[in-house]
């Protein structure tokens, strides 16, 4: 085999296009990762993972330096100085916001595998046949059955933790031990849970942290510094879990540095022949060529990559034969819920710091619950004990301050909403041909909003958690209604999403594009609604249930 020629390439290390490498690699293809960023080595380059905040020059904060640097970064928590190498400098990679979007990424080997949240969902078939029943957007290809072997196999590699709640919208999974609930958060549960008759109820999150040693990993020490990197394995990423798995099989190539820039299109067999790169150091070009490709990039990019794949076929771009490239971009809107004071629980404390949270499921438009917009919400959040940081208004500096900030201050409670966005045609990316980045490749634009039904789930999101909370016998209940901006949620889907037409989708029921049946798309681009929950469950089943189908395909000489 040529040194520029390998079985499959897989574009992009995060937490797709790291499944991608291991089913490809472990089923004996050789493969070459390829990763637009530096490398990151497991344990070695996590530099900050085992600092105190008063280790960092700025105890953790921001500077008007990095301010200046990351424009879009600034707009939320992302942005300090302790794991600024994770995220991408805005001024280096710009894009053109036709609408505000905040768009928060990862350019390294691992991409945001690093920084999720970890929360980890099935989706049900209320999810997978909701366009199809209420008749907003096209229908799925594939149901619940269809994957939920997949969802098993990720979840039994990645040490998925939680309980068989038996909830017919949220489906058990094959779990480590579920995290505890503490003190306040079981209680609150049991009213929940008791006020509502079970149709709304609190269980403890699902989160990829190991509760026991897996696969060679050490479990979850219960520090929460999580987005530093974690040293012990104990949560899934790429540098954990997939990377250690594809390398094992010596079937495996990471090139970093590497942009992809265009999937190489073969007209005669209509097929693609490769991927042309853009060396991010040397600012030289390469090709490399592939029976198979697997465009892993993240959402925007893998379309990007698509767009800028044009040809005299389609100037649109490859697989813009439907006229959907680029459209339907979605994300969960967030920033909205309520918090309040909890009582009685003084003699009572937190163990560790927990690196996970509670979970309210989907109960709107669901059973006997029906509200005048489409789709839902779900909750996250937590019982916490106030520390050291809490202001005592009524002591000023002394010593009576230094013995009041010396014991945990009141409990609290909050939780959070997470609402679907619905698959919009007009909220999309386009190139932006006006507008060039750091390596002089044009930029998308974006223009996505959130529109009334979003609006409308808004009001209840807040709503309902303030009546929640205040029947579970928090006091001070307060509600609030902040930034929705899409792409806060960094749950970015759509834009290049799979379908049973190829007139009216981008890829088919296995996730490959339709106008090229070796190239395949298994992250956030492929989804054809957002649900509520958190997707990347639901990436990792995809991947390695494409990976699967590709190499039977590859060697029934279908490729």
């Amino acid at each position: 085999m040529a040194e520029n020629t390998y079985d499959a390439i897989v574009v992009g290390s995060g937490i797709s296009g790291g499944w991608a490498a291991k089913e490809l690699t472990e089923k004996g293809l050789k493969v070459l990762l390829l990763e637009r960023g530096r490398n990151i080595e497991h344990g070695k380059d996590y530099v900050n993972a085992n600092k105190d905040p008063w280790e960092f020059p700025h105890a953790g904060g921001r500077t008007q330096q990095m301010i200046k640097d990351y424009p879009v970064l600034k707009r939320d928590y992302p942005l300090s100085e302790m794991n600024l190498d994770f995220w991408v400098k805005d001024s280096e990679c710009p894009y053109t916001e036709v609408k505000r979007f905040d768009w928060f990424r990862g350019y390294h080997v691992g991409g945001r595998s690093l920084t999720w949240g970890r929360q980890s969902y099935r989706w049900s078939d209320f999810d997978f046949e909701a366009n199809a029943k209420d008749g907003f957007g096209v229908d799925w290809p594939i149901r619940y059955k269809d994957i939920a072997p997949w969802y098993e196999y990720a979840e039994t590699f990645a040490g998925v933790n939680g309980n068989k709640d038996g909830l017919p919208q949220l489906p058990d999974g094959h779990f480590l031990p579920a995290m505890e609930m503490n003190c306040v958060e079981k209680d609150v549960s049991k009213r929940l849970k008791e006020h509502y008759k079970n149709a709304r109820t609190m269980i403890m999150g699902r989160s990829a942290n190991l509760t026991e040693d897996h696969n060679g990993r050490t479990r979850c020490q219960y520090r929460n510094k999580c987005a530093l990197g974690c040293p012990f394995g104990a949560y899934f990423s790429t540098q954990s879990a997939t990377l250690p798995a594809a390398m094992k099989t010596g079937n495996l190539t990471l090139r970093p540095f590497s942009i992809a820039t265009k999937i190489i299109y073969d007209k005669d067999t209509k097929k693609a022949k490769g991927v042309e790169i853009l060396d991010a150091e040397s600012n030289k070009t390469y090709e490399f060529f592939s029976k198979i490709v697997f465009v892993n990039a993240s959402t925007l990019n893998s379309t990007w990559l698509l767009m800028n794949s044009a040809t005299d076929i389609w100037p649109e771009g490859l697989g813009s034969s439907s006229n959907a490239l680029g459209h339907n971009l979605m994300d969960h809107h967030l920033g909205v819920g309520a918090n309040g004071d909890v009582e009685g629980y003084e003699d009572k404390y937190i163990y560790g710091r927990r690196a996970n949270g509670i979970y309210v499921p989907r109960y709107q438009n669901l059973f006997n619950d029906k509200r005048d917009y489409l789709r839902g919400f779900g909750y996250q959040g937590s019982g916490s004990r106030e520390g050291w940081k809490r202001q005592v208004a009524e002591l000023s500096i002394g010593a009576d301050f230094k013995e009041a900030i010396s014991e945990p201050g009141g409990w609290k409670m909050g939780i959070g909403g997470f609402g679907e966005i619905l698959p919009y045609p007009e909220n999309r990316i386009t190139l932006d041909k006006t507008k060039k980045d750091k390596w002089g490749l044009n930029v998308l634009a974006i223009d996505c909003e959130l529109k009334e039904n979003e609006l409308k789930m808004r009001k209840d999101m807040m709503n309902d958690a303030v009546e929640m909370l205040t029947v579970s016998g928090v006091k001070n209940v307060k509600g609030y209604d902040g930034d929705g901006t899409p792409g806060r949620g960094i749950h970015e889907m759509g834009t290049a999403r799979m379908g049973k037409d190829p007139k009216t989708s981008v890829l088919n029921g296995n996730n490959q594009v339709w106008d090229a049946k070796n190239v395949f798309i298994t992250d956030g681009a492929c989804m054809t609604s957002a649900a509520c929950v958190n997707p990347s469950l639901t990436y990792m089943a995809l991947t390695a249930r494409a990976a699967n189908f590709a190499v039977e395909q590859l060697k029934k000489g279908n490729l």
